[in-house]
């Protein structure tokens, strides 16, 4: 095997995936290994755009985005439609999720404050329960 072509086996240990997810990633048209009857045979291109495809899940992009996004890599212009595309949704992506952390920020001051009463509530009954 040469070191450009990398077996199901080795592309999991590698990237730390499930042979399952390398399927189902073919299965949506998201890698293109060689195959070889039953034997996937992945190529430097595979691995590229499985690490893109971690990054995009790891951003919050649906496995469709990432199709298109790499589907856009062979327009032929430099990639200048698929960087400013991936750019696009990506402030779309980051909006959203520094939207999502204040929300979080604010659920989890109010939990602090109830975990805080709770507490209060619970030593009190202690105390009530010790004097007596």
């Amino acid at each position: 095997m040469t070191d450009d072509l990398m077996t199901i086996r080795e592309m999991c240990d590698a990237y730390g995936v499930t042979a399952r997810t390398l399927r189902f990633y073919e299965a949506k048209e998201l890698l293109s290994p060689i195959r070889e009857g039953q034997k996937r045979l992945f190529t430097k291109r595979d691995r590229a755009r499985l690490k893109l495809i971690m990054r995009g899940k790891r951003f919050g992009f649906a496995l469709e985005e990432i199709r298109q996004l790499l589907d856009l890599y062979d327009m032929g212009d430099q990639q200048q439609t698929q960087l400013r595309k991936t750019f696009e949704i990506a402030q779309t992506h980051l909006e959203t999720m520094e939207k999502q952390r204040e929300e979080l920020d604010v659920a989890i001051a109010d939990l602090k404050e109830q975990l805080e009463w709770g507490a209060q509530m619970i030593a009190s009954f202690e105390n009530d329960d010790a004097a007596q």
